[in-house]
């Protein structure tokens, strides 16, 4: 009973935030405006669910393997659903994601900067993943957008004979950039705008100010390493744009 009353403090935030959440954008006239509440809620819930099933498994490989997996499949399934979803796509996106979070992994874990141990290769994992599902939809979408606003120069470049991946060689590109902005500036911000998840989780387990920094540093850096090869990879896949996309919902 006494954890169930701990409990109803953060009940009434959430649904006063929920609230006023759906409130300011049906306001507003916003489209979808419980969208964002229901993300709330279903969050929620996962991660409730979730605190139960880690609290099993955190020390065990086999199942901190399971677990990644999961969210790995889930996360290249999310993002292939808002670039249009097809079963080929969703390989070219799993490859791309897979590419940039092993590789990173590799690196952060092989390199001794943070010790290889289930918990941590279950939460630094877990932080990557996510970032590089976000990546990539930011990529895709702003690929796909500018490749449609900007066809008549890309059926020029067609018109001229160019192969349809150096058409929309500069759509790429600027696609890439635009989707690392948000990353990128969470980085340069670090300490002055915001404490980030992973430092204040890291005091709060106990950490020393200097090791959460330390380890959030390493975890900022492996976002943007893996983010980087995610995104680049995927324009790579994605350019042989030979007909103008169609608007992505």
């Amino acid at each position: 009973m006494r954890d169930l009353a701990a409990l109803v403090p953060t009940l009434v935030a959430l649904a006063i935030l929920v609230a006023l959440t759906v409130g300011i954008l049906w306001a507003s006239r916003t489209p979808s405006y419980a969208a964002p509440a229901a993300a709330i809620l279903r969050g929620a819930a996962q991660l409730a669910l979730i605190s139960l099933v880690l609290g099993g498994i955190i020390t065990d490989p086999l199942w901190v393997a399971a677990a990644l997996l999961v969210m790995f499949t889930v996360a290249a399934a999310t993002a292939t659903r808002r670039l249009g979803w097809s079963w080929q796509r969703f390989a070219v996106v799993s490859a791309t994601m897979a590419a940039g979070v092993l590789v990173t992994l590799g690196v952060v874990f092989g390199t001794g900067a943070i010790e290889f141990a289930p918990r941590y290769v279950l939460a630094v994992g877990g932080i990557v993943i996510g970032n590089c599902m976000t990546i990539a939809v930011l990529a895709g979408r702003r690929f796909y957008e500018a490749v449609r606003e900007q066809w008549d120069e890309v059926e020029g470049w067609l018109a001229l004979g160019a192969t349809p991946g150096r058409a929309t060689l500069r759509q790429a590109r600027e696609s890439v950039h635009a989707a690392l902005i948000p990353s990128t500036d969470q980085t340069k911000t670090t300490g002055l705008v915001t404490l980030p998840g992973a430092f204040v989780g890291a005091i709060f387990g106990g950490a020393s100010p200097l090791e959460a920094g330390r380890f959030q540093v390493v975890v900022l850096a492996s976002i943007l390493a893996a983010g980087s090869l995610t995104a680049v990879a995927l324009m790579r896949s994605l350019r042989a744009v030979k007909v103008r996309p169609g608007a992505l919902t």
